[in-house]
């Protein structure tokens, strides 16, 4: 999958991606309370499309720029008219070598 087949609201199978900006991680209150961490990142496909990443948690430490990762089973949604991807409730993230 490319950044160009990407849906509000659908399902990402699987994309490979270039983290080529990460911004510092923020806390956030969440809507039925408690705490969390969201790291907005900018990640680029193989054609030089480029879609912001939203990351939480456990999964910020896990990416840093100019590394390549594989978001399988992920989630788009659009906020202020443009895609986000994230790992969604099921989804994750590997490295790609």
């Amino acid at each position: 999958m490319k950044v160009s087949d990407l849906k509000a609201n659908k399902n990402v199978d699987e994309i490979v991606l270039k983290i080529v900006e990460k911004s510092e991680p923020r806390k956030v209150t969440r809507r039925y309370g408690g705490t969390a961490t969201v790291c907005d990142l900018v990640g680029e496909d193989a054609d030089g499309n480029k879609v912001q990443i939203t990351l939480w948690n456990d999964e910020i430490d896990k990416v840093e720029i100019n590394q390549m990762i594989k978001i399988i089973d992920g989630w788009v949604k659009e906020w202020n008219n443009q895609l986000q991807i994230s790992t969604g409730r099921s989804g994750r993230i590997e490295k790609v070598e």
